[in-house]
């Protein structure tokens, strides 16, 4: 296989993985607390020798995560949360303790505050958030602090990530950060609302269909290629 050949196979690789990475993308456009991503192209040059030109190759090997603050919509619930500008919600898993934007919370029978998949909210120490029952309305202010019946309860912890860069997506809406994570300098929440997904599906689908001629260019060079090496191959043969 020519060098022609190598180069336009990396390029279609690349573009597949933009088309999967496009697709989620608009299958979350409707998901609380989603961050859109897109992929990162780099390019890697190689010496042939010195009476040989150089080689290039693209490779699709880097999603970058889009932090752009998405929808404030406002749902009355009391444990919907919406965090206004940088910061992350604190939630325990199985696998440590993870970052999200999703507030989409609920307290569970033992009186947790917890996601909808039942992981529990952390406060500010990094202890499950705990709601007293049988004492009314439950109110949050946009520090986090939680009041039961006008009096401080706890409060609910908002962090930044150390590493905003090195955060290692594990699901739709949770982040892992390696290199750890602070509390937010300015915290703000906003009770009954969510915030929602910021992908543009306009312009994701747009992208699609960029990608998809982009892609069925390069099969059509692929194609065209294989068909000139046959003619050739077939000429010396004759």
């Amino acid at each position: 296989m020519d060098n022609a050949s190598y180069t336009t196979l990396t390029r279609q690789s690349g573009l597949m993985q933009e088309m999967q990475v496009v697709a989620n993308n608009i299958a979350n456009a409707a998901t609380t607390g989603f961050r859109a991503e897109g992929v990162m192209f780099s390019e890697h040059v190689v010496a042939l020798g010195p009476d040989s030109p150089s080689l290039s190759m693209a490779k699709a090997a880097v999603r970058e995560t889009i932090m752009t603050q998405g929808t404030l919509t406002q749902t009355g619930g009391s444990f919907d949360l919406a965090i206004e500008g940088e910061g992350f919600f604190l939630i325990d898993t199985p696998a440590g303790q993870r970052l999200t934007r999703s507030g989409a919370f609920q307290p569970n029978e033992n009186g947790d505050l917890v996601t909808a998949d039942g992981h529990p909210v952390l406060d500010a120490g990094g202890a499950p958030v705990f709601l007293p029952q049988g004492t009314g309305r439950i109110g949050i202010s946009p520090d986090g602090t939680i009041s039961a019946g006008g009096q401080p309860v706890g409060q609910i912890g908002l962090v930044v990530p150390t590493d905003p860069n090195g955060l290692i997506r594990e699901s739709g809406v949770m982040f892992a950060a390696p290199a750890g994570f602070g509390p937010a300098p300015t915290p703000r929440m906003i009770q009954g609302f969510l915030e929602d997904s910021n992908v543009n599906p306009i312009l994701q689908v747009a992208r699609m269909i960029e990608v998809q001629r982009a892609y069925e260019l390069g099969q059509s060079f692929l194609e065209n290629e294989h068909e000139r090496i046959r003619g050739v191959i077939q000429a010396i043969r004759s």
